[in-house]
């Protein structure tokens, strides 16, 4: 009995709860936008991870296509298998949070004795992973990501060098004159 208690003692100092997982896209991932983050468009996005600062991404874009990119309307007008697109993009965080039970009983326990908590900090962890979410819509606005439609499989492959040439690149002037020699 004397073993449960031990081993029961044992997991609980030793555990955290986690509350929330930040999914690992650092390949890629066609999901629903409103699944992945509740202010998104209803509409499927390609989201990958962003290890770059911020604002990275529209330098990016900016250089790519030879553009101000513009918050508020965000459809870059791009050419996939032939026909014109519009892509616009979010910059998304999402955060790993859990609950450390140490400092939890520590604090309890100080509180018992009449002393104040010193790990109050410490009793919830928060870890930040920043994605880019991409939307492609066409001239008729359906959704270019939605594998219903005809040139899916296209728009996917061109989300994809997307994000390799975007994290690959250090400097957005080889991706400038890149576009402006096509």
């Amino acid at each position: 009995m004397r073993f449960i208690y031990l081993l029961f003692a044992s997991l609980l100092f030793t555990s955290c709860i986690p509350l929330s997982i930040a999914p690992d896209l650092r390949e890629g991932k066609v999901l629903k936008a409103k699944k992945f983050i509740k202010n998104l468009p209803k509409q499927y996005t390609y989201a990958f991870e962003d290890p770059k600062d911020a604002n990275e991404f529209y330098h990016y874009i900016n250089a790519k296509y030879q553009t101000e990119y513009d918050d508020d309307i965000g459809n870059t007008p791009v050419v996939i298998a032939g026909r014109t697109c519009y892509l616009t993009f979010y910059e998304v965080e999402k955060s790993t949070q859990t609950v450390n039970l140490i400092p939890i009983m520590i604090n309890s326990a100080l509180e018992e004795k009449g002393h104040t908590p010193i790990l109050e900090d410490a009793e919830v962890s928060r870890v930040g992973t920043w994605y880019i979410a991409l939307t492609v819509t066409d001239d008729n606005l359906k959704d270019c990501l939605n594998p219903s439609y005809d040139k899916h499989e296209d728009v996917l492959r061109y989300m994809q060098h997307l994000q390799n040439e975007y994290l690959s690149t250090k400097e957005y002037i080889e991706i400038y004159l890149k576009s402006s020699q096509e």
